[in-house]
């Protein structure tokens, strides 16, 4: 049977079905390098849980937008609730372009543009989906009702048992000296804090391209809604100023310490200390801080570099301010004689998309 388009009219969505997926000849050696980019966003293998997508195992054969534990946009359970179900011809179109395929999807990967290259993935994604071959041929099996178990007999609370002596609360046991270094990592201006490696433009972009592209650009310039990381310069006094590394960030070693503690988004504290390294010099080069592609930047001349906006940073000084440092009470109301006038608006700026109702943002689904 052909295929056919078929248009949820209240969610808008378009949905293409088949009748008779045929198997995609496609390599899964190959697809799993380039699921490398997709690797920010979606786990697949033993282990494999819910980061900014949700998890691929067993995606072949399984309703768009129906996998328990995941919060999809309206749109992709729409398309589920539709009939779509994910095989190698709806992955392959949804591959080649997510937000044409599915209107409203969070999705914010442009798309693969080769054929061999969707046809590798889904091959790719097939060697974690079990049971293929045998799928059309066997029923499915009855639903067996839920069991009832007896509650567990509740376990009396030991009258006799010493309180900590530490802490306010008494409870739990002080950290230990291996716990608090696992999250003593934060990054001074002058270096303290640095972890020992090194790593160059060239390595940077390499990982940079596989795990931040996504939703950052190829060259830092934004996707949708996401942040641009480069650019931006003499726009911080225009009515949309343009906040990059570049433009506005003081210090190298808020780059590092942020690149370190939270991407790649929803992969937080993946990456090793000569990867943030690696990026972290990829992120200089693409904001003309240095213009050398073999440049390599590490702990030793790391202190070297300033940012170009950190003289126009300076040190908080609410202390001095006449009710801080009189120690007086604020003035609360009528403080100023006449009318309140509006002499100044405020923008969002947030820097992470978030809205289901908007779908330029950045999740993926």
């Amino acid at each position: 049977m052909s295929k056919f388009l078929r248009v949820a009219g209240a969610a808008g969505v378009a949905l293409l079905l088949t009748a008779a997926p045929a198997k995609a000849a496609g390599d899964a050696a190959a697809g799993e390098k380039i699921f490398k980019r997709c690797a920010a966003c979606h786990a697949v293998g033993e282990g494999a849980g819910n980061k900014l997508g949700p998890p691929l195992n067993e995606v072949i054969g399984r309703p768009a937008g129906s996998l328990q534990g995941f919060k999809y946009s309206k749109g992709m359970v729409a398309a589920g609730e539709a009939g779509m179900v994910w095989d190698d011809e709806t992955l392959g179109a949804f591959l080649a372009k997510p937000r044409d395929v599915i209107k409203g999807t969070r999705m914010s990967f442009p798309g693969l543009r080769k054929e061999n290259e969707r046809a590798d993935v889904i091959a790719y994604l097939r060697s974690f989906t079990t049971g293929l071959d045998q799928a059309a041929a066997a029923p499915e099996p009855p639903v067996a009702a839920p069991q009832q178990t007896a509650a567990a007999p509740a376990v009396p609370l030991a009258t006799d048992t010493a309180l900590p002596e530490h802490g306010v609360f008494h409870l739990g046991r002080p950290a230990t000296a291996e716990e608090i270094a696992a999250w003593d990592i934060d990054v001074r201006p002058d270096g303290a804090g640095l972890p020992e490696g090194r790593g160059s433009v060239a390595e940077g972009e390499a990982i940079f391209t596989e795990s931040c592209a996504v939703c950052h650009g190829d060259f830092g310039e934004g996707r949708g809604r996401w942040p641009v990381l480069a650019g931006g310069f003499d726009t911080l006094t225009a009515e949309r100023p343009v906040k990059t590394i570049g433009s506005y960030w003081p210090y190298l070693s808020t780059v590092y310490d942020y690149v370190r503690r939270a991407m790649p988004f929803g992969d937080a504290r993946s990456l090793s200390d000569d990867e943030v390294y690696a990026l972290t010099a990829y992120l200089l080069y693409l904001n003309d801080v240095v213009t050398d592609e073999g440049f390599e930047l590490s702990q030793e001349n790391f202190s070297d570099f300033r940012l170009p906006n950190e003289g126009n940073f300076f040190m908080d000084d609410r202390a001095e301010e006449p009710n801080y440092a009189k120690r007086a009470e604020p003035c609360m109301s009528d403080c100023k004689p006449g009318p309140v006038t509006i002499t100044q608006r405020a923008r969002v700026l947030d820097v992470t998309p978030d809205s289901e109702e908007e779908p330029a943002g950045g999740a993926v689904d």
